[in-house]
């Protein structure tokens, strides 16, 4: 074996994903010296409980709860505790020592990137994440690196693989969203607590991540339109199959026109649940999965897919970080810091411009269709196709499906509204936009 110069990697966490990153990193460890020029010495690894059960069998002096031990001396720092603190303290002290870091953590890069990437610019550290926003889906660096010479225009990206096998099984098997998340919670898919997935939480911290690399200019989380897909129903998939669509929950991020602003565009980030044509690729995205769909300027548009979750699918994006890193490590240099001098203002989701399937139960009797034709008319928001069917048992109320042409969001939420207060609508019962045009 070649004479490697070595490299302490310090590890931080060990449940589903650490535990698998620390077991390859031991059992492929010459193999990986041999792409990295270095031999990788996992040092230790800072747990909350020494006694806790692991998912791989790995020796117990490895393990430590003193994570500030372990980090002083530690040429790469590896987080994959989660949360906000104490991991961001850690982080901030591995970089502050000198060490690379390498982490899977979507919620802090999204609370708080900024205060994380500027310490590293300080000391000329380097903060890899490609396991932060997709899993093990290689989307990082093709934003970063790859398309760093273009302009990304939209990306759409189905980032919540617990959601995404919800809304598959519901659109597949005619199942309802309490029945599909029981089992999906069954199968270890989805949290005790569902909520910062079916809430749309964690597509957001991803999002916000996924805006800031793409259009270099940082995204607060707090500036990400969230929806989740609780409301969504059997009705509304039978509906959206119908009309040839499916729904997603997708997470979008785009350019927009802002004539008001300094660079004449701004971006608008935004997760809910959509109507995606049958045709589009994401709408071929089955299961657990995640793929995020890229259109640039030059490069056309870009699929990337597969595994969005799971202990060894993420821990092979970690792993692919921490080689990056010993191979910077070994050639020397200051790292690369993150480009957000763009500095595009962040819109409300109300300037958003996009197509919509409104459906609404409605009194079934003469000149309610026009009534209706004529507040949407009036709200700017113009039809492009009508179906009607009965509602239920009730020959009373009639079902509108309405199907609109590119509408401001401002102006189709208000004319919703004046349509419920309309007298003639009994219910409005969704409003999904369409996308992927």
């Amino acid at each position: 074996m070649t004479d490697y110069r070595r490299l302490r990697v310090a590890l931080l966490g060990a449940g589903a994903v650490g535990s698998q990153v620390a077991s390859l990193l031991r059992r492929h460890g010459d193999e990986l010296a041999d792409r990295a020029g270095a031999t990788l010495e996992l040092v230790g690894i800072a747990v909350r409980d020494l006694d806790a059960p692991r998912e791989t069998d790995l020796p117990k002096e490895l393990f430590t709860t003193d994570a500030e031990s372990l980090i002083v001396g530690a040429d790469i720092v590896i987080e994959l505790m989660g949360g906000i603190e104490p991991a961001r303290t850690y982080l901030l002290q591995a970089i502050n020592s000198g060490a690379d870091v390498v982490t899977a953590n979507k919620a802090l890069l999204a609370t708080h990137g900024p205060e994380i990437f500027d310490a590293a610019d300080q000391v000329g550290a380097q903060v890899y994440y490609e396991a932060a926003a997709a899993g093990a889906i290689p989307i990082i660096r093709p934003l970063r690196d790859s398309l760093a010479g273009d302009r990304v225009q939209r990306i759409m990206g189905i980032v919540n693989g617990t959601t995404n096998y919800i809304l598959d099984r519901m659109d597949k098997e005619g199942a309802e969203f309490a029945d599909v998340l029981a089992d999906a919670q069954a199968l270890g898919y989805a949290e005790a607590d569902p909520t910062a997935d079916v809430e749309g939480y964690d597509a957001a911290q991803k999002a916000a991540i996924l805006a800031s690399l793409a259009f270099h200019t940082a995204v607060p989380l707090d500036a990400v339109h969230r929806e989740g897909i609780t409301r969504i129903d059997k009705a509304m998939m039978d509906a959206a199959r119908h009309a040839g669509y499916v729904v997603k929950l997708l997470a979008v991020c785009e350019r927009i026109a802002d004539n008001g602003g300094a660079a004449g565009e701004a971006i608008s980030v935004r997760v809910y649940p959509a109507l995606v044509d049958s045709e589009h690729p994401l709408a071929t995205v089955h299961g657990a999965n995640n793929a995020v769909f890229v259109q640039a300027e030059a490069a056309g548009n870009l699929m990337f897919y597969g595994a969005g979750a799971g202990g060894v699918q993420t821990a092979s994006a970690v792993l692919g970080d921490v080689v990056s890193a010993a191979r910077r490590h070994i050639a020397g240099g200051v790292g690369v810091g993150e480009s957000t001098r763009a500095n595009l203002p962040v819109v409300d989701i109300g300037r958003v411009t996009t197509r919509y399937q409104i459906t609404l139960e409605v009194d079934d009797q003469a000149g309610v269709l026009a009534t209706v034709a004529g507040i949407l008319s009036d709200g700017r928001v113009s039809i492009a196709t009508v179906e009607q069917t009965v509602a239920g048992e009730d020959a009373d109320i009639a079902r509108l499906v309405i199907g609109t042409h590119k509408a401001r969001e401002q102006d189709l939420s208000e004319t919703v509204e004046r349509l419920a207060a309309s007298g003639v609508v009994e219910r409005v019962v969704s409003v999904l936009r369409v996308e992927g045009d």
